[in-house]
């Protein structure tokens, strides 16, 4: 897939305001680019073109959010690309008879480093610490020859995607001449941007990361490679900030029969 506005994302998310089942149904079919391979050639394709584009990477947290927040929505509906990012999304799309690959966000900063280098496009990190950025950049240029990091926006606490702060730090993107950004705000605040981004800076590219710039830099410790391979990142994560994530967890876990049936109702659509 290209970077064309009238993506699959629009229109899954279009049909996601309607009956329960259906939003269900409409959820599971917003991803759009099977693998981190089409993505990575899809954005290599926008990047010489000179086009912008949007990627967010599905995971169960964002269906949570996705089946109440029509605000997010229509984030998502704005992105050019969305890819599975956990293995539920990953299952469930099998389980539809339409299998994709898994394509963490947080994965795919280094390969984009590597296109970005080759290519000559100046990047810039937004999100996380001054101190993260700062050591993820120099990281990055150092393992990635050519590299340039034009811009390192570290917003303050309680930073507003839609707000002026928001303009500000597209303002200090143009200025900066960035083509490509990295964005490690979460989830939602990152897709809110990006959308707006893309709007705002129609030539930029925006792709949401989560702490996959943290990870870079060491502020943030992955889980171990045992732990990924069985699905359990998500125990990792959740072990070291409970208070904060044992609800969004079980949201999670609760939402997946529903999220069953609606893949064995795509499956039988064909």
């Amino acid at each position: 897939m290209d970077g064309n506005r009238d993506s699959a994302p629009a229109a899954a998310a279009g049909r996601a305001e309607g009956a329960a089942g259906d939003r269900a149904e409409a959820l599971l079919s917003l991803v759009n680019t099977p693998s981190a391979e089409a993505l990575l050639a899809a954005i290599g394709h926008c990047l010489d073109l000179g086009r912008g584009f949007a990627v967010a990477t599905l995971n169960l947290d964002h269906l949570v959010k996705l089946r109440h927040s029509p605000g997010f929505r229509a984030a998502y509906a704005a992105q050019t690309h969305v890819v599975a990012d956990g293995r539920p999304v990953v299952w469930l799309r099998r389980l539809a008879g339409r299998p994709v690959e898994l394509a963490p966000g947080s994965e795919l900063v280094e390969p984009l480093m590597t296109l970005a280098a080759a290519r000559g496009v100046p990047v810039a990190l937004l999100g996380a610490t001054d101190e993260t950025l700062a050591t993820a950049a120099a990281r990055l240029e150092g393992t990635h020859p050519g590299l340039r990091v034009v811009a390192r926006i570290a917003p303050p606490f309680g930073f507003d995607p839609e707000g002026p702060g928001a303009d500000a730090a597209f303002d200090a993107l143009a200025a900066g001449g960035a083509r490509l950004v990295m964005l490690a705000l979460g989830a939602p605040k990152q897709e809110v941007l990006a959308a707006r981004g893309l709007a705002r800076l129609p030539g930029c590219g925006f792709v949401s990361v989560g702490a996959g710039l943290d990870f870079i830099a060491g502020s943030q410790r992955r889980a171990p490679r045992w732990m990924r391979r069985l699905a359990l990142e998500w125990l990792w994560r959740m072990l070291g900030n409970p208070r904060r994530l044992a609800k969004r967890y079980l949201l999670c876990l609760a939402i997946l029969p529903e999220m069953t049936l609606a893949a064995l109702r795509l499956r039988r659509a064909g």
